[in-house]
């Protein structure tokens, strides 16, 4: 069962922040821009926040970055790094916590073995082109985008 606000994000969201505010001080994410050879990006829909987003998570201890968006990768939408992947940059992701980061890579080489399909987590994913992406598409998203397809100034924020 998911339980989910009024305005889609889970009733938990709030306590896991404070949990991770107290527990590990800065936290830090991957989000992957998986670009397909018609030059669509993959995005994926979560049960537990609106929107849609690009792939990615926390890395963990002792994890690299590479390490936890492959992982994240393989998790979300069932994509395998098939390359090395580019970093685009790092962001204070401030709307989530002022401890938040969030590192931003380019994928061009990729494989997903089978197709996604739906899990407790991530409800829907898939490819979009840049000019038709779903209308809930989240802002820090689409700014992204922008920055790195519409030669946009690049933000230090997310």
């Amino acid at each position: 069962m998911i339980l989910l606000s009024p305005d889609r994000r889970s009733r938990l969201t709030p306590l896991l922040h404070a949990y991770w505010r107290f527990s590990r001080g800065m936290t830090l994410g991957v989000r992957g821009c998986v670009i397909d050879e018609a030059g669509r990006v993959l995005l994926v829909r979560h049960s537990y926040t609106p929107g849609w987003h690009f792939p990615g998570g926390g890395v963990e201890v002792g994890q690299t970055m590479k390490a936890a968006l492959a992982d994240e990768l393989k998790q979300e939408a069932n994509v395998e790094l098939a390359g090395e992947p580019r970093l685009v940059g790092l962001y204070l992701n401030s709307r989530a916590s002022q401890r938040d980061h969030v590192a931003l890579y380019r994928v061009d080489a990729w494989r997903q073995p089978a197709p996604f399909v739906p899990t407790r987590e991530i409800l829907e994913a898939g490819f979009f082109a840049l000019e038709a992406l779903p209308e809930d598409t989240t802002r820090g998203t689409r700014e992204r985008i922008g920055e790195m397809f519409a030669g946009r100034e690049q933000s230090e924020i997310w």
